[in-house]
């Protein structure tokens, strides 16, 4: 068992590194959630993509976010042209991410290596990654294979020139996919829409009408969008989806105007626009009617791409912080050595595990429901439909945190844009707003357990990876837990005899503790884990963190505690610098605690 901390002092700042390697979370993280196979294939591939972010892609990110790209409505003569000018080194960063790494064609198809696609734990873990870099062009990455998931599913192969278009790993050959759903006057009420599809004499192919109002990846060929058909009914049961491209089959520009870009705080890398429907050829995905139980499944998928690319950016975030803290001297000594940034390190390291550890048991769930077809009322769908709206609720506000935070470590510097995190945090303040805001995914939450009746398949869950705990330090944090567990099944009780109003009211309240219950529990099996396979007890270290910052009642703010946790060499280089732990001295210094 290696001893040995990660040295941040070696690192001049956050790049020209592996991130890969940099990050044991991750590594962690990946090795439990891929099946045994994946992971010896996977691990490779991974450690490469880390190198490669890390030494060409952190530096073109940031030259795309300073100069941006441009819109073309309309070319020279007038005449409709519908197309982004986008900053060079756009095409070096899709040739790395679809050509070198097949980033969204291997869910779908073999890659080398290998005789069977990989699953969707992979290619969330490949984001993460990526977002270390460019959370911007994440975006139509991750919209090109939830495209793709959704024609898998229910195209009946009238499209599937598209979906091999969005699979392939030919950069020539390749489409994006986009998701276009937001229209002002509806915003998060999706069964407001008005876009209207009206049919033509030719089955399967409509036009659209009407206004889409936050299109991200304006440009993309393989576009799907919620339209109404003129008898359909009100609400979303009156929505069906369609493939509307860019560009017609026959290279015409698609009967659209692409009206503006906005100028956003951040995201740069990703053009986002306005667009009219002016009569634009649209293909019917699978039935009418039926289209946002088809975008669900989109929906899904990208909720989790979010709460990966919060973990990214907090990674990358930490990451700069660490370097910071290990580098700058202040007042005689470097600032990682003063108590209070040993602190503020410990609890950001130990955030951004949380993050990662519930997130990515969504992804494997995710994982598990593709691979076994789950339905509804399987444990699976059912702790899935769960997992994503609380991931994607918690770990964006958490990022936001965190990436504002490394922002002050660095101090001014912190605040100029050669030193990234300012970046980081512009990209960071849109991810509680993608894919539904805060209140929009609560409201999720209770419909899971509501319609899905998730709390059946939540509370074994749970009451069983609290009784895998048997390590003496861990059996007491668990003694924590399970007190904390009692108090959400009393909170699911009083939901379920009170009206909707009041479940509403304390809608993300409850998701606060559903994600606080569920991380504690899976950190104490990994510290279980941990222990028991590599003699490691620094997972433990990190649990007990979680657990008192979640579940401990200080008098004074703990101030009167005395409570040092974090400050000694042992437990900062444990946690902050992720030095392995002989778990026998967690139990010989347990009572100091008392």
């Amino acid at each position: 068992m290696s001893t040995d901390p990660i040295d941040y002092g070696q690192l001049d700042e956050g790049r020209d590194c592996n991130y890969w390697e940099l990050d044991p979370t991750l590594r962690f993280e990946a090795r439990r959630v891929y099946p045994d196979d994946e992971y010896e294939w996977a691990e490779d591939v991974l450690s490469e993509f880390g190198e490669v972010l890390g030494h060409r892609m952190a530096d073109t990110a940031d030259r795309i976010d300073e100069e941006g790209h441009e819109l073309k409505s309309f070319d020279k003569y007038g005449d409709r042209l519908n197309g982004v000018r986008y900053h060079p080194f756009v095409e070096e960063q899709e040739r790395i991410a679809y050509e070198e790494f097949g980033i969204t064609h291997d869910a779908f198809h073999a890659p080398p290596g290998r005789d069977e696609p990989v699953g969707l734990s992979h290619v969330l873990m490949m984001q993460t990654l990526l977002s270390y870099v460019d959370g911007g062009f994440c975006c139509p990455v991750s919209m090109t294979t939830g495209a793709a998931i959704v024609l898998e599913k229910f195209d009946d192969g009238d499209l599937a020139e598209y979906f091999e278009g969005l699979t392939s790993r030919d950069l020539e050959e390749h489409i994006e996919g986009a998701m276009f759903l937001t229209e002002e006057q509806g915003g998060s009420d999706v069964g407001a829409n008005e876009v209207r599809a009206e049919r033509t004499g030719e089955d399967g192919v409509y036009e659209l009408y009407g206004e889409k109002w936050f299109c991200s990846n304006i440009d993309a060929e393989g576009a799907l969008a919620l339209a109404r058909t003129p008898d359909a009914p009100e609400g979303v049961e009156g929505l069906s989806l369609f493939l509307v491209p860019r560009t017609k089959p026959d290279g015409e520009v698609n009967e659209s105007h692409f009206r503006r870009l906005k100028d956003k705080l951040g995201t740069i890398s990703v053009p986002t626009g306005e667009i009219e429907f002016q009569g634009a050829e649209a293909y019917l995905v699978g039935e009418e009617g039926e289209g946002f139980k088809y975008m669900a499944e989109m929906m899904n998928f990208e909720r989790l791409t979010n709460a990966t690319g919060a973990i990214g950016i907090m990674g990358r975030a930490l990451l700069e912080a660490k370097v910071r803290a290990a580098n700058r001297e202040a007042f005689g000594s470097a600032l990682e050595e003063k108590p209070l940034m040993r602190r503020d390190l410990v609890d950001m390291a130990v955030d951004y595990e949380a993050a990662s550890v519930f997130t990515f048991e969504g992804a494997r769930l995710l994982d598990e429901r593709e691979r076994t077809d789950a339905k509804s009322g399987d444990d699976a769908y059912q702790l899935m439909r769960l997992f994503v709206p609380v991931a994607k609720y918690k770990t964006a506000r958490m990022a936001v945190e965190t990436t504002s935070y490394a922002m002050e470590v660095l101090g001014g510097n912190g605040y100029v844009r050669e030193h990234t995190t300012e970046r980081l945090l512009r990209d960071a303040q849109v991810l509680p707003i993608w894919e539904g805001p805060s209140n929009i995914l609560a409201l999720d939450t209770l419909r899971a357990l509501n319609r899905e009746n998730a709390h059946e398949a939540l509370l074994p869950y749970v009451q069983e990876k609290l009784d895998g705990v048997e390590h003496p330090l861990l059996e007491d944090l668990a003694d924590e837990v399970e007190s904390a567990f009692l108090e959400l099944q009393n909170a699911l009780g009083t939901l379920a005899t009170e009206d909707g109003d009041y479940a509403q009211y304390h809608a993300k309240r409850l998701s606060d503790l559903i994600f606080d219950v569920v991380t504690a529990a899976l950190l104490l099996a990994e510290a279980q884990s941990q222990i028991d396979e590599a003699g490691n007890g620094r997972k433990a270290m990190v649990a007990k963190r979680f657990v008192q910052t979640r579940f401990g009642t200080e008098d004074a703010y703990g101030v009167t505690s005395g409570e040092r946790f974090g400050m000694e060499d042992d437990a900062f280089a444990a946690i902050a610098h992720h030095a392995a732990v002989d778990p026998e001295s967690l139990v010989e210094t347990a009572p100091a605690d008392d």
